[in-house]
C-alpha cells in the first residue's frame, strides 16, 4: 500500500518509522510543519517527523501554505492509497482529503468523541481518567469529528504522566495501524458515526497554565503536575518568586498537619498545604536557577519557606 504520512512530533515520528520498517507499506511522502529558528544561536530545528523522513531518504515536503499552488500540483501528482495523519498540527484543506485512493485516516490519541482537538493527552490526566485510547478516524473537514473507523482502550495507571502514557498510546498505534489499514483495503471494517453527547473540545496547552495554587486539591494538583510533566510543567508563587514543581508526590494525610501553615519541612521533603491533604515537592527549581532536591531547599531556602 502506498501512504502520504503527514505528521510533526516525536510521537508521529515513531509511528513513520514503524511504516517504513514494514515491508509492504511505501511510503511516497511526508508532510510536516516547517522547520523554525531557534530562540538561541538562531539555530534552525526541524521536526521529529522531518529528522526521520531525512534519514529514510523520503521526499518531504513542509509547506507554509497548504493551499499555495506550488504544493497543491506537487501533492497531486502523488499516487497513493492512504493519506495517514498523526498530530500534524494544521488544518488540511478539502481537495487533500480527496486525493487519496482508498481514504484519510487521522490517529487520534483519545477515545473519541471524547478530547477532540489539540491536547487530548493531558486532558485525560488533568481529569483524572482511568482509560483511555486511541480511535483511527476516517477523517473529514470538521476537528477530529470523522466517523470511526476502530478504536483501542488502556488503563490509565496513576503514576502515568504526558511522556510515559503518550509513549504507550504511540506503541498502541504501532502495534496496531497496519492492520487496521490492511482491513480497510479488504473492506473488513464499518464506520461509525460519531455522537455528539459526550463529546468534548481539548484546548492547546499554554505556558500560562501552569501555574498552581494551594486552595486546589491535592488531587488536582498531582494531575496537573503529570499532565504538564513534558512541558510546560507546573509551579507555584510565594513570596513574589515563581516555584518550580520539578518531582512532587501526594501524602495521604489530612491538612491539619501543619499547624495553619503553608509549609514544612521532613526528612521525605517540603510539604505544602493544598484544600484536603498534603503534596511533598522532592524537587525544585527558583528562576534562573538549577533544580535542587528539597534538602538542598531546607539547607538555602528554609527561611523563604518557613516564616
Amino acid at each position: 500500500m502506498n501512504i502520504l504520512f503527514a505528521g510533526t512530533p516525536e510521537p508521529s515520528a515513531k509511528l513513520l518509522q514503524s511504516l517504513i520498517n514494514i515491508n509492504d507499506i511505501n511510503i511516497v511522502g511526508v508532510l510536516t510543519k516547517p522547520d523554525v529558528a531557534q530562540k538561541r544561536g538562531n539555530k534552525i530545528q526541524q521536526s521529529q517527523v522531518s529528522s526521520v523522513a531525512s534519514e529514510a531518504n523520503l521526499p518531504l515536503f513542509k509547506p507554509h501554505n497548504l493551499n499555495s499552488t506550488e504544493f497543491k500540483k506537487t501533492c497531486l501528482k502523488l499516487d497513493f492509497d492512504f493519506l495517514v495523519v498523526a498530530a500534524y498540527g494544521k488544518i488540511l484543506p478539502d481537495w487533500m482529503l480527496e486525493i487519496p485512493k482508498i481514504m484519510p485516516v487521522n490517529v487520534h490519541y483519545s477515545l473519541l468523541p471524547k478530547y477532540r482537538g489539540a491536547s487530548p493527552i493531558q486532558s485525560c490526566l488533568l481529569n483524572g481518567d482511568k482509560k483511555t485510547g486511541i480511535t483511527f478516524i476516517k477523517m473529514n473537514n470538521k476537528l477530529d469529528e470523522g466517523d470511526c473507523i476502530e478504536k483501542f482502550e488502556i488503563s490509565v495507571c496513576d503514576d502515568h504522566n504526558k511522556i510515559t502514557l503518550e509513549e504507550d498510546l504511540c506503541n498502541l498505534a504501532i502495534e496496531n495501524i497496519f492492520t487496521v489499514l490492511s482491513n480497510i483495503i479488504q473492506n473488513n471494517f464499518s464506520l461509525l458515526k460519531q455522537s455528539d453527547e459526550g463529546s468534548s473540545y481539548c484546548k492547546k496547552i499554554t505556558k500560562q497554565d501552569s501555574l498552581i495554587n494551594f486552595d486546589m486539591s491535592s488531587e488536582e494538583i498531582y494531575n496537573k503536575f503529570r499532565a504538564f510533566y513534558e512541558w510546560p510543567g507546573i509551579s507555584f508563587e510565594h513570596k513574589n518568586t515563581i516555584v518550580k514543581i520539578k518531582e512532587m508526590f501526594v501524602l495521604d494525610k489530612n491538612n491539619g498537619c501543619l499547624d495553619n501553615e503553608i509549609f514544612t519541612f521532613d526528612k521525605s521533603g517540603l510539604i505544602a498545604q493544598t484544600s484536603d491533604k498534603t503534596i511533598v515537592i522532592t524537587h525544585l527549581q527558583f528562576p534562573n536557577k538549577n533544580i535542587i532536591s528539597s534538602v538542598d531547599a531546607f539547607n538555602s531556602y528554609k527561611e523563604f519557606f518557613i516564616k
